[in-house]
């Protein structure tokens, strides 16, 4: 009995999670495909308001979805959650960020809405690259150059962090000092000092790419009017996954090669 079959109704089941998080006791969480979360928007938008301790998993988050096409692939809805106020939004990159994500969202005193990818994702080496408590702070530097300053920053999220990884062990090979900040959580972020916020994103660093398979607004930001950000800016289409992200710019080649042009 710990499980509801609430259906294909996102609408009152998110309404439902509303009801058991203010009967109190336990912390109710309700999963479905991230581009149905608009079915859900006023139980969000009310949890929101109401201070209510519900997770919200929402997967299948992107064009990576393939052949459901663009009905099941959502574009503006994680662009979308970062606009209500008092939500907390964690794209992990991989099953170590998820881990620590799933640590924040328990531990949360307001809603908090997790996005995770269809598609398999590589696990992170955390003996190579940074350790994912770094989820903690929203953003993190995830690998990095030898030098102190950085000549190009890679910024991404959920699933295209290990596509910047990739462009990150490419570009080093030949000489450029690149770093690739993971940020799962720009509200996480947000909260963190001024200081820390500086260190993972230099002022001094002005050539900045941010990688997110969505709608770039937003994005901005963080890679300042000197950068550029690689987003979708239409809706999706049928075909195999790894396919569609390649066609809409989420390969190594098209981000060495908007390096190059910065």
């Amino acid at each position: 009995g710990r499980n509801i079959m609430f259906g294909i109704r996102e609408h009152a089941m998110g309404s439902i999670l509303n009801g058991m998080a203010l009967h109190g006791g336990i912390i109710p969480y309700g999963a479905t495909f991230l581009t149905f979360s608009d079915y859900m928007r006023p139980a969000i938008r009310l949890a929101a308001l109401s201070n209510l301790h519900v997770i919200y998993v929402f997967t299948h988050d992107s064009i990576g979805l393939g052949e459901d096409g663009p009905t099941h692939q959502p574009v503006e809805h994680i662009s979308s959650l970062r606009t209500v106020p008092n939500l907390m939004v964690i794209r992990p990159a991989d099953a170590n960020e998820t881990a620590q994500a799933w640590k924040i969202a328990v531990g949360a005193k307001s809603p908090v809405a997790l996005i995770f990818s269809r598609q398999k994702l590589p696990v992170i080496d955390q003996t190579k690259y940074a350790s994912a408590e770094g989820v903690a702070r929203g953003a993190y530097v995830l690998a990095d150059c030898d030098s102190s300053t950085p000549d190009l920053i890679l910024i991404a999220s959920g699933s295209e962090v290990g596509l910047a990884l990739k462009a990150y062990e490419k570009m080093t090979a030949e000489g450029t000092k690149v770093r690739v900040v993971s940020m799962p959580s720009w509200e996480l972020f947000e909260q963190q000092s001024e200081e820390y916020r500086h260190q993972v994103l230099p002022l001094s660093v002005k050539k900045r790419i941010s990688i997110e398979a969505g709608v770039p607004i937003g994005w901005e930001r963080y890679v300042g009017t000197q950068g550029i950000v690689i987003g979708v800016n239409r809706f999706g289409a049928s075909a195999p996954g790894e396919l569609v992200m390649e066609k809409f710019g989420f390969s190594v080649e098209n981000i060495i090669q908007k390096a190059k042009s910065l």
